[in-house]
């Protein structure tokens, strides 16, 4: 769907990114202007940082996040933090929305209906997958999806728990299963991994849980079809090289020399130069990121993606200087109690999917028929 009624709803602002040294170079973050033009499904991740509603609900810990809360959360700032994401989707793929999105943060459904219904995405033709999980303040993940670009078969949520801790609640994970490209069958993971509280190495055996439960769920996939085509992304709370994704998930940075269902991790490269999509002091983390399979690397296949398909978006307005660090971070929403009015406290991440040409259209485009 093209999107000419942007300049009405928004002010106008140019489709750039920045090439902060300390966050991303040139190399890797590029005007997505020019950057993966033929692309045919581009599929953004975003922890969009508490999109929570105003209401009080009573099951959830939900009190920051009222207007008589200490965060101060009012109704005209809520309809502020819609319009900002919006603002996102909308940039993040040039003239055509996303195909599908990955969200992370957001407190229940009816979050997401007033993200489609009270933006210019109610012309949009966005469908909706969210299950409630027993995370204690009640935030979730959820799935939007292009009607005309992806079709759903069945989803599940996939809860992760703790044997030696029947209390332990977190975000349940969202696994989908559809089909794209009319079809070719799509395996899609959305995860939240539990938070670092209390310190890394302390909570690491909850992020290594949750790691387990999907990889429990990925091996049953691979054990049916082993060039099935999955896709795990989400908000890990952990980097590319830590034991929850590349030991428990075996999300890898390289499938040479790699062992049968072992992952490919489209974010490790990156990892490794340095560039994040959370500051957490002076230090960038990788913490959202694309996992896939090696049946998304099979370029013969009808659906694909390459291995350097993956970037973060960061345009110049996702970002402020950073007062106490060198350079910049993401402008958010919040700092503490205090409303900064801005975006998030992550950048968002996506990917490309292509489709494999039919070689009779291709013969044709050649002969110029």
């Amino acid at each position: 769907m093209k999107k000419i009624f942007l300049l009405a709803f928004l002010p106008i602002f140019v489709f750039t990114t920045c090439k902060s040294p300390n966050v991303v170079n040139s190399t890797l973050q590029q005007d997505i202007t020019t950057q993966h033009k033929n692309y045919d499904i581009r599929i953004m991740t975003y922890n969009v940082e508490n999109l929570f509603d105003t209401k009080d609900d009573p099951e959830k810990e939900d009190g920051e996040f009222l207007p008589w809360g200490i965060k101060k959360w009012t109704y005209d700032r809520y309809l502020t933090k819609l319009k900002r994401i919006f603002k996102v989707i909308s940039n993040i793929s040039e003239w055509e929305y996303p195909g599908i999105i990955a969200l992370t943060e957001i407190e229940n459904g009816d979050v997401l209906e007033d993200l489609i219904h009270l933006t210019p995405l109610v012309e949009s033709d966005y469908g909706i997958i969210h299950e409630e999980s027993p995370d204690a303040r009640g935030i979730d993940v959820a799935f939007l999806y292009r009607h005309s670009v992806f079709r759903p078969i069945t989803h599940e949520k996939l809860p992760v728990t703790l044997s030696d801790d029947p209390h332990f609640k977190t975000r349940d994970i969202l696994y989908i299963q559809g089909l794209i490209n009319k079809n070719d069958t799509l395996h899609f993971f959305v995860t939240h991994f539990p938070s670092r509280l209390g310190g890394e190495a302390y909570s690491e055996s909850k992020r290594v849980r949750a790691a387990t439960v999907i990889r429990h769920k990925v091996d049953s996939i691979l054990n049916i079809n082993s060039m099935a085509k999955i896709i795990i992304t989400g908000d890990f709370n952990d980097e590319p090289s830590n034991k929850s994704v590349e030991e428990a998930l075996r999300g890898k940075s390289s499938l040479e020399n790699a062992r049968q269902g072992d992952l490919f991790n489209m974010m490790y490269e990156m990892h490794s130069k340095g560039y994040g999509t959370y500051k957490y002091q002076s230090q960038w983390n990788m913490l959202d990121q694309y996992i896939i399979s090696p049946g998304l690397l099979d370029k013969t296949s009808n659906v694909y993606t390459n291995a350097d398909g993956a970037r973060i978006f960061q345009p110049d307005w996702l970002s402020v200087n950073d007062d106490a660090y060198p350079g910049l971070k993401p402008n958010r929403t919040y700092s503490g109690p205090n409303y900064i009015g801005g975006y998030s406290d992550h950048y968002p991440v996506y990917m490309d999917l292509y489709f494999k040409k039919d070689k009779k259209e291709e013969a044709n485009k050649i002969l110029g028929n």
